[in-house]
């Protein structure tokens, strides 16, 4: 018998008549409302879904195995496999029987593109939409292209507790099936589609709020620890407590040793038999708490739970723009999260949410989570682009693609052979899209060469899907001693001191999921894995191959142009050329985390198009000269090299020149005469146009080559660039008429009365004339700079040296402002004469 009694039964009639009329509708119920259970089950008996399936989309392989086990408890088949089935990256209980599948959100973007017309499919369920995973978001995207083209009897539901409805609608909006639609059911239109909403039945549940905030996420163990065992004491039912990650899970669950309860993790990761003992009741009837991720946050009901300690942190993939790289980050959640893990407290009965942090922090918090579409590595969505035959601006999205992701995205895959130069997938593309797993390790995979390459290759694919098995900051980066561990080949890694723990848990979801890469590979199972790690990782990662800089033991260049560190204990420090598959952030540096050995004789047979012989001329910074090489290249990275006796003095000096503008310039002689001359420049730049150059010190080093470089032939060090003349570099550049046109306009000295002359400072923000106020007597006002375009202002100085006043109109100064000043000058100074009219002769 299906539960009819849950809160959400009372939406459904307008939800049915909705989806009769109408392909399309939003769902919005709070948790424990049974909509992840209830909805797809009276679905499946709705007239238009008669013969077909529905697809329930869950973000989470846990919540896909409790819902599916729900669902099937309900319709009193005990497991999924009959009219309930479950389809999840590593488990698939279908039969010809079932009536609705439940599927984790990569599986269905995987169907789409195996089976882009979703054949024998009725609807699409999108439970947890408001979460907005790259998954999710994608697989809306093609279902609305997919109904918009071909299928405009395919119903789309997203479903949440805490979504946008309005923007939901307006994205799923699409015309009426029917010219008239039942009776009740709610009106499509301009607005998009129907959103139902259904208030629920939870119990109330009581907030509380630390009284400081914590002064840094490290500490939320400890905090989290004193704040369960207060919460035990202080309140009935059992805890539910969130945590960002399972490093923050394990030193709690240190912390929590000796109390008297049963004290589970949950998380993505564990085993579904060690997933069930938290979420089902303690069978000795003690109290138990649960440490969880964000996967507790909807979808799961955890049975007991009358407490919810809500740490308020989050893990979070975000891309660093400077280098292509995606780093988990631990990030405060939003408010919607916030109330979604405080609803979990008042499914079953009244209850208590504890948020370790202040209400004033609570204010300020985001009301959501940002999307993943604006933080992640977009590579894998833009290859399902192409594979699906759409550019992303072309598909419907909440958020588009930011444009620069997806230039990188794109990038990437033409390095991976996916995209051709013009953007089009490529027949090496489409078998990387149909793998189903990241294009790097899909075109690793695709790269082996006969069946022991084809089992490596899953093998380190898995490896690199799931967690690292060898724990610990100092790990050795060797991918090698992974792989013995998998094949249980120990060579002491997981004992040594520096090798920390190996994760068994790790290692049976890495057999697992290598597996299924074998039979996606059409590898036996019993195929013995064989062949170079390092060639192999090659082909996924051409950018990060890498080449060990000069002497220093664990300092690299990556054939991406950036720098990557490994300690210098580490065994791969001292590799003249690694392969490496895992980067890490940390502050400023790349770490290598994961890493094989590569031969240059590899590279050579497997990348020919990628390696260049080039002879030239090149900077060499230790000794600070230029000299003539040989290279063999592999990007920017230097294979072999060889010096040559000669070289052409044109290449020596662009090198030189080169050399010099990376430094800014800063080993020429900048004398103030040159400054002057560059600034006079860029005055008169700045009033008549680019008739004159452009000398200022950026465009300077961007065209190094035009004016420096011809002046430094038979020059090969930097130190000899302290004998240029700048200043004559800069006018001699100058045709003859713009140099007598520079000096008419702007002269470097003015005359002045009694034979005298002064300097005109014009690399001030003001072009400034400083001169004793006595040597002006007799000036009734300054000549114009350039026809007066140039301003240009006189500083007065006493008989010291020390400025008294400062004018632009002279002539306006000797008129006004004189008589003050020249009250103070006769004071300080009365053995100089101080005319009361200045201009007059002397």
């Amino acid at each position: 018998m299906i539960d009819t009694d849950l809160p959400v039964a009372e939406a459904l009639p307008a939800l049915t008549a909705a989806l009769r009329a109408a392909p399309n509708a939003v769902l919005v119920a709070p948790p424990g409302a049974g909509k992840t259970t209830l909805v797809p089950l009276v679905l499946k008996d709705e007239p238009w879904a008669q013969g077909s399936r529905i697809l329930v989309l869950e973000p989470r392989r846990v919540a896909a195995r409790a819902a599916a086990r729900r669902m099937a408890d309900l319709l009193g088949e005990g497991q999924p496999g009959g009219t309930i089935g479950l389809a999840t990256r590593l488990d698939r209980l279908v039969s010809d029987r079932t009536r609705v599948e439940v599927v984790t959100e990569g599986l269905l973007v995987r169907r789409l593109q195996s089976d882009p017309g979703l054949d024998g499919v009725a609807a699409v369920l999108f439970d947890e939409a408001h979460e907005r995973n790259l998954d999710t978001d994608l697989a809306l995207a093609l279902c609305l292209d997919l109904q918009a083209n071909l299928r405009p009897e395919l119903r789309l539901l997203a479903m949440s507790a805490t979504l946008d409805g309005a923007a939901f609608a307006r994205l799923m909006a699409a015309g009426p099936i029917h010219a008239s639609a039942p009776f009740g059911a709610p009106a499509t239109g301009p607005a998009g589609a129907p959103v139902i909403e259904s208030l629920g039945r939870a119990f109330p549940v009581e907030l509380r709020y630390r009284a400081r905030d914590l002064k840094d996420a490290r500490d939320l163990p400890e905090a989290m620890a004193g704040a369960i065992r207060d919460a035990l004491r202080d309140h009935p039912g059992d805890v539910l407590a969130f945590l960002p990650g399972w490093g923050e899970i394990r030193r709690t669950l240190e912390r929590l040793a000796g109390l008297d309860a049963l004290v589970v993790p949950l998380h993505g990761e564990l085993p579904p038999a060690e997933q069930d003992i938290a979420l089902n009741p303690a069978a000795d009837g003690r109290r138990k708490v649960v440490l969880a991720t964000s996967i507790a946050e909807t979808s799961l009901t955890v049975p007991g739970v009358r407490i919810v300690v809500d740490g308020g942190y989050r893990r979070a993939p975000r891309l660093d723009a400077a280098t292509g790289l995606s780093r988990l980050a631990t990030l405060r959640i939003g408010k919607a999260a916030a109330e979604q893990r405080a609803g979990r407290a008042g499914r079953q009965a009244p209850g208590v949410a504890i948020r370790l942090w202040t209400e004033a922090l609570h204010r300020g918090l985001p009301q959501s989570d940002r999307p993943e579409m604006l933080e992640a590595e977009l590579s894998s969505l833009v290859l399902d682009c192409a594979a699906w035959g759409a550019e992303p601006t072309t598909l419907a999205f909440l958020d588009p693609p930011p444009t620069g992701a997806v230039a990188a995205a794109r990038a990437l895959l033409r390095d991976l052979d996916a995209l051709d130069g013009q953007g089009r997938i490529t027949d090496v593309g489409r078998r990387m899209a149909r793998l189903g797993t990241h294009p790097r390790l899909a075109r690793m995979m695709l790269a082996a060469a006969d069946d022991g390459e084809r089992a490596l290759a899953a093998d380190i694919a898995a490896l690199l899907e799931e967690r690292d098995p060898i724990r610990g900051r100092d790990a050795p980066s060797d991918i090698h001693l992974r792989l013995d561990l998998l094949h249980g080949r120990d060579r002491g890694a997981a004992s040594a001191p520096h090798g920390g723990d190996a994760d068994a848990g790790a290692i049976h979801r890495i057999r697992r999921a290598a597996a299924l890469h074998r039979r996606r590979l059409r590898v036996h199972g019993s195929v013995a894995a064989q062949g170079d790690a390092g060639a192999l990782l090659a082909a996924g990662f051409p950018d990060r191959i890498a080449a060990k800089r000069g002497a220093m033991d664990g300092a690299f260049r990556l054939a991406s142009g950036q720098g990557a560190r490994l300690p210098a204990t580490d065994p791969l420090a001292r590799a003249p050329l690694l392969a490496v598959a895992d980067l890490e952030l940390q502050g400023t540096e790349t770490r290598i985390r994961m890493a094989a050995p590569i031969d240059r004789a590899v590279l050579e047979a497997r990348f020919p198009e990628r390696l260049r012989r080039e002879e030239g001329a090149a900077f060499d910074a230790r000794t600070g000269a230029v000299v003539a090489r040989r290279r063999l290249m592999f990007g920017p990275l230097v294979l072999e090299e060889a010096t040559l006796p000669h070289a052409d003095p044109a290449a020596v000096a662009a090198a030189l020149a080169d050399a010099a503008a990376e430094r800014g310039l800063r080993d020429l002689n900048w004398t103030d005469a040159a400054r002057q001359a560059q600034a006079r420049i860029g005055w008169l730049r700045r009033v008549e146009g680019d008739t004159w150059p452009d000398v200022s010190d950026a465009a300077l080093v961007a065209s190094v080559r035009d004016w420096l470089a011809p002046q430094l032939h038979g020059r090969t060090r930097l130190a000899e660039l302290r004998g240029l003349d700048a200043t004559a570099l800069l006018l001699d550049a100058l045709p003859w008429d713009r140099r007598r046109a520079l000096d008419a306009a702007l002269p470097t000295r003015i005359a002045l009365p009694g034979g005298r002359s002064a300097a005109i400072d014009y690399a001030r923000d003001t072009p400034t004339l400083e001169a004793r106020a006595q040597h002006l007597f007799g000036l009734a006002a300054m000549p114009p700079l350039a026809g007066g375009r140039v301003p240009l202002q006189v500083a007065l100085l006493s008989p010291a040296g020390r400025p008294v006043a400062v004018t632009g109109d002279l002539a306006g100064f000797w008129k006004g402002g004189w008589a003050d000043v020249r009250r103070d000058m006769r004071g300080r100074y009365p053995k100089h004469a101080w005319p009361e009219d200045p201009t007059a002769p002397g």
